[in-house]
Formats: structure tokens, C-alpha cells, sequence
């Protein structure tokens, strides 16, 4: 397995994501490679959820296509990868709490 610290990348912060935690859901930019066995065991050791994860789903997002870098080409902001770790009713992720 690799580092926790290189599967789960940072918290993904949105309105949307903001929404899912009152179902005990919460969201992450994992690394492209992760699977979700590495997911599940990054978040248990980093947030101390031995047994609490109870579902984990992973998507592929695309990066989107933005203006114009010059007359010919356009830019592409880089593909990345989400995943939202539903916990049981009544556990909390302290990185979340102050958000």
C-alpha cells in the first residue's frame, strides 16, 4: 500500500459537498490510482474510523477545457479523481468540522 498521505490528497470543499455531510458523507481528491480498498484504509488510519466507514465511491472527474492559451490552442485544467466516504450516523471528521 502506499503513503496515506499520497492516496488522500485534500478535502474537495463545495456547496454540494457541504450538503452530503448532514448525510454523513464526505468528500476527497484521492490520487488517480487509489483504489478503494486504499481509500477505505488511508481514511481509517488519518481520521481514526476503524470500523465506521461504511461505503466508499470513487469517480473519475474531467478536467475541463478552458480559454484560449494563444490563437490556436486551448489549455485543459488536469483529470482528477473524487471520492466520498459514507461514515456511521454519529461520526464526525474533525478536518470537516470547522468548514
Amino acid at each position: 500500500m502506499k503513503d496515506k498521505y499520497s492516496i488522500i490528497l485534500r478535502p474537495h470543499i463545495t456547496e454540494k459537498s457541504t450538503f452530503l455531510r448532514e448525510s454523513n458523507k464526505y468528500s476527497f481528491v484521492v490520487s488517480r490510482d487509489a483504489t478503494k480498498k486504499d481509500i477505505r484504509r488511508a481514511a481509517e488510519e488519518l481520521f481514526d474510523l476503524k470500523g465506521n466507514i461504511l461505503n466508499v465511491h470513487t469517480m473519475q472527474v474531467q478536467g475541463k477545457i478552458k480559454g484560449r492559451m494563444n490563437r490556436y490552442q486551448r489549455g485543459r485544467r488536469p483529470h482528477w479523481k473524487k471520492a466520498i466516504i459514507t461514515v456511521e450516523e454519529g461520526i464526525r471528521i474533525s478536518i470537516f468540522e470547522n468548514i
